[in-house]
Order: structure tokens, then C-alpha cells, then sequence
């Protein structure tokens, strides 16, 4: 079988890590990854793997908050709520959303930025990828839960590039999990190779909100509603 394009690099039929991170460097052009769901913990094992993989740089925003806070978030929840955790986290997310090489690991949970749709204006800025645990007894079934979710736009989560579902954990997992996501994000850039430079004008253009329909310089989404109307 001849490979559909010579410039990159899958030279195996069943890929290797080391094949499937040199391909998916080619393809990402520097962008960053985002890694959201329900677990923090998930969240920062696995965007680890990544960033050793693809060379890139981890950044872990619960690592980053409690620094900044100089307390837990646990007790930062309990002293101001979900909410101003989440405020603090949207923050950091655009400070970060310039970045490129960067795994960036999210908070878990209802008090994570990613858990609000009105917070994901920073994460288009990147890929994201949402590690769902599931209770789907099969590869179909999960695969039918992930296109649900995504359709019904249940969660927050469902505004992520990719969905890689998981049936129960442990560290010893975090490897093969890095891994699926890299596959699903390489089959998705591969069906179209112009959104690394898509999240690049994203980026340049401010991160106003306006993925993946973006608007022209000096679009106001504040205007959104009267130029609509």
C-alpha cells in the first residue's frame, strides 16, 4: 500500500509510538494540545506521555493556580467556590492560549474551566482532547456514547476536537491513552490538513471566540448579536 502523502511519515501498518509521535509532530505545526475531562489526575498522566513523546513542553494548570494562590483547590473551592476557580483557570488559559508546543493539562470537574461552555473561548486556540470515562461494555457501544455526546452537545466537553473514551484507569494506562488520542487527532488532520494553520489565525486574530466559523480583523462578538439581527 503506498502511503496517500509522501511527506509524512507512517511507515507502520500498526503504528508504533515512535512513528505515530514523529507523524504527529509533522501534522500539528506547533500546535498545542489541551487535555480535558472529569479527571485532573487523567488529565496530567496523560499529558505527560504527550509532551515527552511530541518534545513538547507540560503545563499543568491545577500545578499553576496553586501556585499562584498559594493553596490547594481544594480548599480554594471550599473558601470561594467552583466558580472563581474556574475564573482563575479561564486566566491562565489565555495566557497559555499563545503558546505552541505545549500539552497543557486541565482541571477536572465541575470546578474546571472546560466543564462551562462559556469558557472555551482560549481552548479553540489549540486541540482538544476530552478523556471521557465511560461505562460502555464495548468498543461500539463507547464509540456510539462519544458520537452522542458530541451530537447532543451534553457537556461542555463535547467542544472538543477529539473524544477518547476510557473504561476504568490506572497510571499503567496513561501511555496507551496518549496514544489514542494522538491517532485520533492524526485521522482528524489528516481529513483536513488546513486546521493546524486555522488554530494559527485563530490565535493571531485574538482568540475572540468565533471558531471554527472566524470572522474577519476587527469582528466584535459583542456586535455578534445586532449584525445577526
Amino acid at each position: 500500500m503506498k502511503k496517500q502523502d509522501p511527506d509524512f511519515k507512517w511507515p507502520d501498518i500498526v503504528e508504533s509510538w515512535e512513528s505515530l509521535t514523529a507523524g504527529s509532530m509533522q501534522l500539528l505545526k506547533g500546535a498545542s494540545i489541551f487535555l480535558v475531562g472529569d479527571s485532573t489526575e487523567i488529565n496530567q498522566q496523560v499529558a505527560r506521555e504527550l509532551a515527552v513523546g511530541l518534545g513538547y513542553t507540560p503545563l499543568d494548570t491545577q500545578e499553576l493556580l496553586e501556585t499562584f494562590a498559594k493553596q490547594t483547590i481544594d480548599s480554594w473551592v471550599l473558601a470561594e467556590g467552583s466558580d472563581s476557580v474556574a475564573e482563575a483557570e479561564s486566566a491562565i488559559l489565555e495566557s497559555l492560549s499563545s503558546h505552541v508546543r505545549a500539552v497543557v493539562s486541565t482541571l477536572g470537574g465541575k470546578q474546571g474551566a472546560a466543564a462551562r461552555a462559556d469558557k472555551w473561548q482560549h481552548f479553540y486556540a489549540g486541540f482538544t482532547v476530552w478523556l471521557s470515562q465511560t461505562e460502555a461494555l464495548d468498543e461500539d457501544s463507547a464509540k456510539e456514547e462519544a458520537r452522542r455526546n458530541v451530537k447532543h452537545r451534553s457537556v461542555a466537553y463535547s467542544n472538543a476536537d477529539v473524544v477518547v473514551k476510557l473504561q476504568g484507569w490506572s497510571a499503567d494506562y496513561a501511555k496507551s491513552v496518549a496514544q489514542a488520542s494522538l491517532s485520533a487527532l492524526k485521522q482528524l488532520i489528516l481529513s483536513d490538513k488546513k486546521l493546524p494553520g486555522k488554530k494559527s489565525l485563530y490565535i493571531r486574530l485574538g482568540c475572540r471566540g468565533d471558531w471554527p466559523n472566524i470572522k474577519p480583523p476587527g469582528w466584535d462578538p459583542s456586535a455578534e448579536s445586532e449584525s445577526t439581527s
